[in-house]
């Protein structure tokens, strides 16, 4: 098992920051699948004040449960705070977006003892490892049948 199943498999919060409230958007339909897939979505974002009924945060700072993966929509110009703030609040893994890179960053990240991972879509890679990772982090099937939006 590659270590993104086992993180995958392992993980249950997944926080996003720059999570939009428009369906249209990618964020959006990536943390539609990851909450389908059984992970608890929060959602970061300090422009709106919910998404899906579940209220936002404007910050990492402000969560107070504990994240295994900061799931990235920003410019990547805007990573390394982001990077900092998954340090801050000791997060498993800090996971930049399909088309979000920032090197110094990461590398920031794996300093820190975070898994760093950048321009790759979290849910395609869910979607790829359905079978091994098989259950959602609660231990349910995960029952999923359709592409990420």
């Amino acid at each position: 098992m590659d270590s993104i199943t086992q993180l995958l498999r392992s993980a249950r919060t997944i926080a996003v920051v720059g999570l939009s409230d428009k369906a249209d958007r990618s964020s959006y339909g990536v943390a539609e699948y990851l909450q389908a897939a059984g992970y608890r979505i929060i959602p970061v974002n300090p422009a709106i004040v919910e998404w899906k009924g579940i209220p936002a945060v404007a910050s990492l700072q402000e969560i107070a449960e504990p994240v295994d993966i900061v799931d990235v929509f920003r410019r990547s110009d805007q990573t390394s705070p982001v990077v900092e703030g998954a340090i801050a609040i000791r997060a498993r893994c800090v996971w930049l977006q399909q088309g979000i890179t920032n090197e110094i960053a990461m590398n920031r990240a794996s300093e820190a003892g975070l898994i760093a991972i950048q321009d790759r879509c979290l849910a395609l890679e869910h979607s790829k490892r359905r079978r091994e990772i098989g259950e959602s982090p609660d231990g349910q099937t995960t029952g999923l049948h359709r592409a990420p939006g």
